[in-house]
């Protein structure tokens, strides 16, 4: 098996191999990585991409606005998802729609890391596919990713508020629980506690 630091290091020197700048480069080896820490197809995507690169135009996103259509070619992931990335604090509270997005897989690593910059988890949803991308933390979805998806029909991307799971009354519970550990100081525990004691040295 090989290592994430091997898949990011050869990921990161085919991709300049194949045209893209030292650091775009750099992003694809993290994502590269970062996909197939999650158990997602990261190094067939890849070079199904640049594969293709060779022979195709893919358009570049630039500029991400709460609707973006593109002329004739699909987006490209990498230049999409940077320029995500790089916009994040001004997209935070919008819904994104992207209509047409070539191999979207590359795309979700950027989205990973994004809900991480803001704290919020982020909704993605294309060819009737939903994506939870949680801090960069984990990735979830009951989508089998072992089917190849080449291409992203209206894609979808939404920001999710933060929310407890639990309710106040169960919050207040365990607090109260929690109370029976508190020791109530004495003079002995201030005495001993951080900061100058009886005698100061200095």
């Amino acid at each position: 098996m090989r290592s994430l630091s091997e898949i990011e290091t050869v990921s990161k020197r085919a991709s300049r191999a194949a045209g893209f700048s030292w650091g775009e480069a750099e992003e694809i080896g993290k994502n590269i990585r970062l996909l197939e820490l999650f158990g997602l197809p990261g190094i067939k995507n890849l070079n199904l991409f640049l594969s293709e690169k060779k022979n195709n135009i893919f358009e570049n996103l630039n500029l991400i606005l709460e609707t973006n259509k593109s002329n004739k070619n699909h987006f490209c992931p990498i230049s999409t998802g940077i320029s995500f990335l790089d916009q994040i604090d001004n997209l935070k509270d919008k819904i994104i729609s992207i209509n047409n997005i070539a191999y979207p897989i590359l795309f979700i690593p950027f989205l990973s890391r994004s809900s991480e910059i803001i704290g919020k988890r982020i909704k993605l949803k294309f060819n009737q596919t939903q994506i939870i991308l949680n801090f960069n933390v984990n990735i979830y979805s009951d989508y089998n990713f072992s089917d190849l998806i080449l291409k992203g029909e209206d894609v979808e991307i939404s920001f999710l508020e933060n929310t407890d799971t639990f309710s106040e009354d169960e919050w207040k519970n365990l607090y109260k629980l929690s109370e029976d550990t508190f020791v109530e100081e004495s003079e002995s525990l201030k005495q001993g506690g951080a900061g100058a004691g009886l005698t100061d040295n200095d």
